[in-house]
């Protein structure tokens, strides 16, 4: 069975949530500090973590940090839960390594749903054969190692701008739409929140630098990536 931590300082909620991921299939735990998060996560590494931006004692964003630089909790994959939902805290979320982002009030079915869609993204990842180098440009990926030099530099990526790269970079030449992206990148089944995909690129050609501008936007539909 799946196990999912939940970091949420609020109890009531934290319990709602288990309830609604158990009925899904998975196994929860229910940690309320941020501290205590982090090292339990730590020590007995889950599936996928829901966590909560404010957290009393440690910020989620620190914990989200500390998770990435773990070799232990690396791959974990992230889902940040927060009452914020200003652009500026989806990009500081995604900056750190969360893989989603649902902002407060928000459906359980949504949850439930953005669960399974990331862990079968994970368990998809994990099975896939791939091929070591993949270099368009200025831009070398290797896929085996989940690294990304541009123009000469090695360039740190959270997971999930990593898995954008990629597929644009494989799709090179073709459009994909905002929705097809969501659909192969976060295995969405539905239009999501777009925003999500151009809050992402525009964060991918920032780290890549002037290399980036491969990556082009077509107005009114998505991006493709074009030497």
């Amino acid at each position: 069975m799946k196990k999912v931590l939940i970091i949420e300082d609020e109890k009531d909620l934290a319990e709602l949530l288990a309830f609604n991921i158990e009925k899904e299939g998975y196994a929860t735990t229910c940690v309320h500090d941020g501290k205590l998060g982090l090292e339990r996560a730590v020590a007995e590494p889950p599936d996928l973590i829901l966590l909560d931006l404010m957290l009393p004692g440690v910020l989620g964003t620190e914990i989200c940090k500390a998770l990435r630089k773990d070799q232990r909790t690396a791959q974990i994959p992230i889902i940040m839960i927060t009452a914020k939902g200003d652009e500026i805290d989806r990009v500081v979320g995604f900056e750190v390594g969360a893989d989603d982002y649902i902002v407060k009030p928000f459906s359980m079915r949504e949850v439930a749903l953005r669960v399974k869609a990331v862990m079968r993204r994970s368990e998809h990842e994990a099975h896939l054969p791939q091929a070591d180098l993949f270099t368009i440009g200025d831009i070398v990926i290797d896929k085996q190692r989940h690294t990304v030099m541009s123009a000469g530099l090695d360039i740190e990526l959270t997971s999930t701008e990593f898995k954008l790269l990629l597929f644009l970079a494989e799709k090179k030449g073709y459009v994909q739409s905002r929705e097809k992206l969501l659909q192969n990148v976060w295995s969405y089944n539905n239009a999501g929140d777009t925003r999500t995909v151009d809050t992402h690129v525009t964060r991918l050609r920032g780290k890549l630098g002037a290399p980036g501008d491969i990556i082009k936007t077509v107005r009114g539909f998505g991006y493709k990536i074009e030497e």
